[in-house]
């Protein structure tokens, strides 16, 4: 699963993306994260975290901390895409692996 928030400039973003990552990244079930910053416009950032599963995100979400400092930074994302994606397929090394989608 792959959880995608962009967001635009704020004085304390990379702070407060940091605090996130290091909160998310120690999730059973989180696989990574990061942060960019766009080369076009770079007033616009990006946060992308991977996890295992659905619900390896949604434990990862439930900790004191993790509603305490994650989520509002996440509800200040812009809103007009999606930010939670499955994955179907993901490569490494010029091959790539196809998984079956969650949706019935």
């Amino acid at each position: 699963m792959l959880l995608v928030c962009r967001f635009a400039t704020t004085p304390d973003l990379l702070a407060r993306a940091r605090t996130a990552l290091e909160l998310l990244t120690t999730a059973d079930g989180c696989l990574g994260g990061e942060l960019g910053r766009s080369v076009d416009e770079p007033d616009r950032w990006v946060l992308t975290v991977r996890f295992a599963s659905v619900d390896a995100y949604r434990r990862a979400l439930s900790p004191f901390p993790v509603r305490e400092h994650v989520v509002p930074l996440l509800s200040e994302a812009l809103a007009d895409e999606p930010a939670t994606f499955e994955t179907l397929l993901r490569a490494k090394a010029g091959s790539v692996e196809q998984h079956e989608s969650l949706r019935a």
